[in-house]
């Protein structure tokens, strides 16, 4: 009796490390998330300009910079409240606590991984274009 009691412990150890293991890593598989900014006839649009996420996944935002005006493109509430892993642009991987501003001045690419960590509706976009329409918001359940 005394092994079977110490044979069932041990399979539920295993199987709780390993689930525990999976369950719990915030940096793996990334959702993909795309944001042109630039868009339209104009020039001054954002497409998309709302997006849905969850608290604890883990995402991969594709800002693309596609138009020919500046964009200081700015999510401070949004970004107070994620975790951000890292930042690629070009052949750099950057490690960063907070992102404050992407400064975009021609076409480009940068990528964001984070995982928002507190519920909310936040703005962003791009300061002191708000109005011409380079704005949107994050849905965080």
């Amino acid at each position: 009796m005394k092994r079977i009691t110490t044979l069932a412990a041990a399979s539920l150890l295993a199987l709780t490390g390993t689930a525990h293991a999976t369950g719990g890593d915030l940096a793996s598989l990334p959702e993909a998330l795309e944001l042109k900014v630039g868009t339209g006839d104009n020039g001054f649009g954002m497409e998309p300009n709302e997006f849905q996420m969850q608290t604890g996944q883990s995402y991969r935002l594709t800002v693309q910079a596609v138009g020919w005006h500046e964009c200081n493109w700015e999510a401070p509430s949004f970004f107070k409240n994620t975790w951000i892993r890292k930042i690629e642009a070009g052949n750099m991987e950057i490690k960063v606590a907070y992102l404050y501003e992407l400064e975009m001045d021609m076409d480009g690419e940068v990528e964001v991984f984070f995982v928002p960590i507190r519920p909310g509706t936040y703005s962003f976009g791009c300061r002191g274009l708000e109005d011409r329409g380079m704005t949107g918001t994050f849905v965080v359940e």
